[in-house]
């Protein structure tokens, strides 16, 4: 991302109403997972931090991180200081595995995201865990998604494909960000229309006002309700839960563009 994107983020992570409902339904999800007592937690891009509180809850984090002023921005924030890296192959040498290994809106960014999979998965545990998320839906695709430098969005099936054909058996699949989904979905298209240079300052990071951006995020946090014990059928996002099956024995490369 862009330099002012991770600024915008450090600013409104702790309240913007994307940031905490994705927050929420992750919490939700990682309660189901019954995972080890002081479990060892990977957070592979974490950004300017606003994860490593809810993901310590439930573990040792270690984050990664490669804008070096995201990393100290998490620093002054959490106590924890990322280490720098990024996929697929410019990781710090851990020194162990883990039992969970997380990219939240990650995977997105990485041009090749089937060569990072396959080294996320050699960093795994047997019997460890990956929980990502992606933003879903390649016809949603706007000047937001060039903005924010992505190289795809990810398709259901698309997803559980490339998981499978590096390494994962996906558990868990469904999508998130329901409730808001038809008023987004317009809001996307309709930003393809407009100029880019009107939208290029765009991060999706701006509150909204007051009032919308707690209706927001209530519908968005309800969402940790559910999720715990179904899988919901459309939304603006994808969360994953996977196990390590055989690592394929393949070059790496790019996943296609999921439709």
């Amino acid at each position: 991302m862009e330099p002012a994107a991770y600024r915008k983020m450090a600013e409104t992570e702790d309240r913007h109403w994307w940031f905490c409902g994705r927050r929420a339904v992750i919490a939700a999800i990682l309660e189901t997972l019954d995972l080890p007592k002081d479990a060892s937690i990977l957070e592979v891009g974490a950004g300017t931090g606003g994860n490593i509180a809810m993901l310590s809850r439930f573990g040792t984090v270690t984050a990664v991180e490669m804008d070096a002023g995201a990393r100290r921005i998490a620093a002054e924030k959490t106590g924890i200081e990322p280490l720098a890296g990024h996929l697929p192959d410019s990781l710090p040498a851990f020194g162990q595995t883990f039992d969970l290994v997380c990219m939240f809106d990650v995977l997105e960014h990485v041009e090749k995201d089937a060569a990072a999979l396959q080294t996320l998965a050699r960093l795994l545990k047997p019997d460890g865990r990956l929980l990502v998320t992606v933003p879903a839906h390649q016809w949603l695709w706007s000047h937001h998604d060039e903005h924010l430098h992505h190289f795809r969005r990810y398709s259901r099936d698309g997803l559980a494909e490339v998981l499978r054909e590096n390494g994962f058996d996906a558990q868990r699949l469904t999508f998130t960000n329901s409730a808001l989904f038809p008023a987004a979905a317009v809001m996307r298209v309709l930003d393809r229309a407009l100029p880019k240079d009107k939208d290029a300052a765009s991060t999706g990071a701006d509150i909204p006002p007051g009032l919308a951006n707690r209706m927001m995020k209530a519908l968005f946090e309800a969402e940790r309700h559910l999720v715990g014990r179904m899988n919901l059928p459309v939304g603006l996002g994808l969360l994953a839960v996977a196990r390590l099956s055989e690592l394929p024995a393949r070059a790496a490369g790019n996943a296609p563009r999921a439709a």
